[in-house]
């Protein structure tokens, strides 16, 4: 399966509106945004569990990295209320399940083959930094010299730019915004090559955006199977 997988070309997904398809797991749908492969794949979905759902435990071979949007995402390590973001390298393992149900934002099999690093982030977790014109407050999750993973909030009708020298991917979590007369609401995704600067006009409720600087595509990620 092959899902918006030309990297060369921008992409704006308004992922509210996509369908729900099931997984093999009962009570766990997905909206695809990106995918390359099968089931094991390199993916960016949006995943739902219904109250008491779970998938059987699975050792992440090319790394997972969540934002928990809705409800309490579980595992045997914890517990990880809305607004939570966490990442398992390559090599972890976990059952993940939702006794109350939630929705998650996810990517799969994006890792590079070096990045060991576990992270878990709480709702208000990370380094807060300067906030770029139009934001009034940026909190940065994860930083390694090869990506950079933010948390922002934009003010309601500023106009925020963003230069892209690497590679760009966001996600909307609250609010709104319009991006080249395409207007993003919650779970509004976008990827942009490098190259490619963001320009966002942000609505009149502000906007919170999940934004990472890197590769699309790093040189060295992990190899899926076969």
């Amino acid at each position: 399966m092959r899902i918006n997988d030309d990297l060369s070309k921008p992409v704006i997904i308004h992922a509210s509106k996509l369908d729900w398809v099931a997984s093999p797991s009962a009570g766990v749908d997905r909206r695809m945004l990106f995918r390359i492969g099968a089931e094991v794949a390199r993916a960016t979905s949006i995943v739902r569990y219904a109250p008491g759902s779970a998938f059987p435990r699975h050792t992440h071979g090319g790394g997972e990295e969540i934002v928990v949007l809705e409800g309490t995402f579980q595992d045997e390590h914890g517990d990880y209320p809305a607004g939570s973001y966490f990442r398992n390298p390559p090599g972890t393992s976990h059952v993940p399940a939702s006794k109350d149900g939630c929705t998650i934002f996810v990517r799969l099999w994006q890792f590079r083959d070096e990045d060991r690093n576990q992270v878990v982030r709480q709702p208000g977790e990370g380094q807060q930094v300067a906030p770029r014109p139009g934001a009034s407050n940026v909190s940065v999750l994860f930083d390694d010299g090869h990506e950079e993973v933010r948390l922002e909030d934009w003010r309601p009708g500023e106009i925020v730019s963003l230069a892209n020298a690497r590679g760009l991917e966001f996600f909307v979590l609250s609010g709104g915004l319009t991006i080249g007369g395409e207007t993003l609401q919650p779970q509004g995704w976008g990827r942009l090559p490098a190259g490619v600067d963001l320009k966002a006009t942000v609505g009149p409720q502000g906007a919170k955006i999940w934004v990472k600087e890197a590769p699309l595509l790093h040189p060295d990620v992990c190899r899926l199977p076969g």
